[in-house]
């Protein structure tokens, strides 16, 4: 399992790419291996501003439904609309197709502080 080296990850397997103060968001190809066949994600917090770790939404899969957690604080400006058909792009393409939403960045710092990609591979192996 590879994990891609511009972005960055959380204990609770969220990853980010911080694109000026805009974040992607999304969950590590290793998260949705875990969870299985994904076949709902509930997002509705687009326009609130949360807290890091607070929870944005859940993933459901066949075995179990998953809390979302906030990378870093911000505000969500946009989620993928395309999970609403096809929430199973979170299995295909975790890093790709399968981003879950898009967050204004209240401080760009937060972003440093989470880990790089050999910290993550260490955490989950």
């Amino acid at each position: 399992m590879s994990f891609p080296a511009n972005l960055k990850y959380t204990k609770d397997h969220e990853w980010v790419l911080l694109e000026g103060n805009v974040a992607t968001i999304g969950i590590t190809a290793f998260a949705q291996g875990e969870l299985g066949d994904i076949v709902y994600i509930d997002i509705s917090s687009k326009g609130k501003a949360l807290a890091a770790e607070e929870v944005f939404g859940t993933v459901e899969a066949v075995k179990t439904v998953s809390d979302l957690y906030m990378p870093v604080s911000g505000t969500i400006t946009e989620v993928n609309p395309a999970l609403d058909a096809q929430p199973e792009l979170v299995n295909s393409d975790p890093y790709g197709q399968g981003w879950m939403v898009k967050v204004t960045v209240d401080n760009a710092t937060d972003v440093a502080k989470l880990m790089d990609a050999a910290a993550y591979e260490a955490l989950v192996s």
